[in-house]
C-alpha cells in the first residue's frame, strides 16, 4: 500500500504545477518543457487512490452549440460527483496541458467554441509550443489521462474508419491511441457516421479489447444495435474494474473500450438518424469535406436535418456514459484499495 501511494506521489509531483518545477531556470511565463496542470481537487484524489473519471473538451468546443455545449459540460461533471468520482476535464489553455478545469475555465472553452483548436495526438506539440488553447479529442485525452495515472476516460463516441476509407485510408488517431495508451475507454461505441466493421477490425489489428456493457453487440452511437458482435461483453462495474486492472498487471499497454448502449428511451429516431446520416455523407463528399473538419460537419448536418433529435440523443448518450463510467471507476478505486490492504496485511504477517 505504501509502495503504491509513493509511486503516485512521485508521478503527481512531476505534472502538479509547472510554476514550482524545478526545471523553472528563471522565466516568468509559466511554459516548463512537457509538464502539466493539475488541479489540486484531481490532484488529492490521485494521491489518495480515488476514483477520478478524465473528460474530453473537444465535446465542449465543437461538439454542440453555447450555451448547451456549458451546460451539458457541467451536468457530466455533475454526475461523476454525484457518483462517488472527481472529474477532470482535460484541455490545452495558453499552452499549458490542464487536467481538471474550474468552472471559469469550461465557461472560457464553450464560449471561445471552435475557436479553439481541436486537438489530437499531433497536435498537442504545436498548441503547446505556440501557447495556444487546445480542445483535446478522445486520443489527446488518453494520453494525458494516461501520463498522470487516470485509468478512465468518459466521452461520447469514439472516432474510427471512415467510410470509404479503404480508399482514402482517413482513420481516426483514436483507434491507434486505443492501441498504445493503457486507458479504459467509456463510450456509445463508434459514431454511426463510420464504417463501423473495419473499425472493430482495426481495433483488433491494434490489440484493443472490445467489450460491450451488458449486450452482445457492438452499438452503433445513435442506436442500440449495429449488427456486428463483440469478442467480450461485461455486465457490471465491478467486471470491468478488474477487465482493467488485468490489463495494466499484465502490461499489455494498450487501452480497453467499454461499449454502452444508449438508454433505449432515446434508441427510438435512429432510423431517422440513420437517413439524415446517409444524406449528410453525400453532402460531405459533394463539398469535398474531409478530415477533422469531417465529423463536426456532419453531426452539425444530421441535427439539423433531424430537427435536434440526434444532438438530444447526444446528450443523452454522454451522460449515460458519465455515469457508466463513473461506476467503474469507483469500482476499481475500491478494488485497488482491497488488493493493496491485502498486500499489507500479508507483508504485516511475513513480519511477524
Amino acid at each position: 500500500m505504501a509502495s503504491s501511494a509513493l509511486a503516485r506521489i512521485s508521478n503527481l509531483q512531476r505534472h502538479f504545477d509547472p510554476t514550482e518545477s524545478n526545471n523553472n531556470k528563471g522565466g516568468s511565463d509559466g511554459f516548463f518543457g512537457d509538464l502539466i496542470k493539475i488541479s489540486p481537487e484531481v490532484y488529492e484524489a490521485l494521491l489518495r487512490g480515488d476514483a477520478v473519471v478524465a473528460l474530453e473538451s473537444t465535446i465542449i468546443s465543437h461538439g454542440m452549440p453555447y450555451p448547451l455545449n456549458l451546460e451539458t459540460a457541467k451536468d457530466v461533471e455533475a454526475i461523476v460527483r454525484t457518483n462517488g468520482a472527481v472529474p477532470a476535464t482535460i484541455a490545452i489553455l495558453d499552452g499549458i496541458p490542464c487536467v481538471g478545469l474550474s468552472m471559469e475555465e469550461l465557461g472560457r472553452l464553450a464560449i471561445l467554441g471552435k475557436r479553439v483548436q481541436k486537438t489530437a495526438r499531433r497536435d498537442i506539440a504545436l498548441v503547446v509550443a505556440t501557447r495556444g488553447n487546445g480542445a483535446t479529442t478522445v486520443s489527446a485525452t488518453m494520453f494525458f489521462a494516461s501520463m498522470v495515472g487516470i485509468p478512465v476516460f468518459v466521452t461520447g463516441g469514439i472516432g474510427g474508419v471512415h467510410r470509404h476509407g479503404e480508399h482514402t485510408m482517413d482513420i481516426s488517431s483514436d483507434l491507434t491511441e486505443l492501441g498504445r495508451t493503457p486507458v479504459a475507454v467509456v463510450s456509445a461505441g463508434v459514431k454511426s457516421i463510420l464504417d463501423i466493421p473495419r473499425t472493430l477490425e482495426y481495433l483488433e489489428t491494434q490489440g484493443v479489447c472490445v467489450a460491450a456493457y451488458k449486450t452482445n453487440e457492438f452499438p452503433a452511437f445513435f442506436t442500440e444495435t449495429s449488427g456486428c458482435k463483440v469478442p467480450c461483453r461485461v455486465d457490471s462495474p465491478e467486471d470491468c474494474a478488474r477487465l482493467i486492472d488485468a490489463n495494466m498487471k499484465l502490461k499489455l499497454n494498450t487501452g480497453v473500450l467499454f461499449a454502452v448502449p444508449i438508454p433505449k428511451e432515446h434508441s427510438a429516431s435512429g432510423s431517422m438518424i440513420e437517413s439524415a446520416i446517409q444524406r449528410a455523407l453525400k453532402e460531405a463528399r459533394d463539398k469535398n469535406i474531409t478530415g477533422n473538419a469531417e465529423t463536426p460537419f456532419l453531426l452539425s448536418k444530421v441535427n439539423e436535418l433531424t430537427g435536434g433529435a440526434s444532438l438530444a440523443a447526444n446528450i443523452a448518450l454522454v451522460k449515460n456514459n458519465a455515469l457508466v463510467g463513473t461506476r467503474i471507476a469507483v469500482a476499481l478505486a475500491q478494488l485497488r484499495k482491497s488488493c493493496n490492504k491485502g498486500m499489507t496485511s500479508l507483508l504485516m504477517c511475513d513480519n511477524n
